[in-house]
């Protein structure tokens, strides 16, 4: 019985100095001390001995057991010193190479312009407002003129929730940020002048559309406010955007359910590479009386305006860029060259 065991725990070391690598080292450890191993089936093979052999025999099996469970312990300690060795090696660092340097995090594009926007606005009065981008069908289309059944409903195709409102019509991700004149003037005495710049979503993707994107709400809510309030405001808002005194703006009839009445906002560039083209910017117009009504206000008293204007679509007329798609690829190339 020693002599074998002796020749087995030779065997193992045998077996041990030959393994290259983690796995060959398993492999051995199974053929020696596994559940199946060479020294284990000994123990089975005496289970019917009595008592004193049992132990004089267990003895010497355990005996040889520690002996292969330290070169175990050495051949793993081994490897483990082999393979840390070659990952520093083939990881060095030329110290004579110049440094890289720590780089700087930046503004997005989109959060630059939205700070510079409420900057303008609060300069002339107007409070920033922030609310949920889920949204009940009520804040997001019905309280804003679009009952169900209104055919600009489809001019916003959205994203629908599995969730319900208090009325049993699904929750969705708002279309725009106009939510929030619903929210704040209803829960707010006029005069009420704020923005609210955020997150919309629609089903809309291109070059110049994306699923979610940004867009910033202008409201004004008051006895005596009209449509030459809102002109001359939002004028003086791109030239300070803009920066610049060269620009001309025309205010082109449109259609939107929650004003009357309505316009597009186009802007004409007098100089620099947009120069003597006409681009739209915005859409706007007399808060409808229907809305009026809808925030809880009488409209034979109280009367405003409202606009809203695509954060993305600013950016990109400011800084000359032609595709939406950029500002969420996550390219450092193309973030990293607009810092102001």
């Amino acid at each position: 019985m020693i002599h074998l065991l002796d020749d087995i725990v030779k065997n193992a070391e045998k077996e041990f100095e030959s393994v290259k690598d983690s796995a060959s080292l398993d492999r051995v450890k199974a053929h020696f001390i596994g559940k199946n191993g060479v020294l284990t089936k000994f123990f089975k093979q005496f289970s019917d001995f009595d008592i004193e052999t049992k132990r004089q025999y267990g003895k010497l099996i355990n005996e040889a057991k520690n002996k292969i469970e330290v070169l175990l312990a050495n051949k793993k300690s081994y490897l483990q010193d082999v393979n840390i060795s070659l990952s520093v090696s083939s990881n060095l660092i030329d110290v004579t190479l110049p440094g890289r340097g720590k780089s700087f995090g930046n503004i997005h594009p989109i959060m630059r312009t939205q700070e510079r926007i409420e900057k303008i606005f609060r300069s002339i009065g107007f409070d920033v407002i922030d609310g949920p981008e889920i949204e009940t069908d009520w804040n997001n289309f019905t309280a804003l003129n679009s009952p169900i059944d209104h055919p600009a409903r489809s001019m916003q195709d959205t994203f629908y929730l599995n969730l319900k409102d208090q009325n049993g019509l699904p929750l969705l991700l708002r279309t725009h940020t106009s939510p929030m004149q619903v929210r704040y003037a209803s829960t707010n005495k006029p005069p009420i002048k704020v923005i609210a710049p955020g997150k919309t979503y629609r089903i809309d993707s291109d070059a110049t559309h994306s699923p979610m994107f940004h867009q910033v709400e202008g409201l004004w809510v008051s006895k005596d406010v009209s449509f030459a309030d809102l002109k001359g405001i939002y004028t003086e808002f791109l030239k300070c955007f803009f920066e610049t005194e060269n620009l001309l703006l025309r205010f082109r009839p449109s259609f939107f359910p929650f004003t009357e009445p309505s316009a597009e906002i186009d802007m004409m560039f007098t100089s620099g590479s947009n120069k003597g083209k006409w681009l739209e910017i915005s859409g706007a117009g007399q808060i409808h009386p229907n809305v009026i009504r809808n925030f809880g206000l009488n409209p034979e008293y109280y009367m405003g305006f409202a606009f809203g204007s695509g954060l993305e679509r600013l950016t990109m007329l400011r800084y000359g860029i032609t595709d939406l798609r950029h500002f969420y690829e996550n390219d450092l190339r193309f973030l990293n060259q607009i810092r102001n």
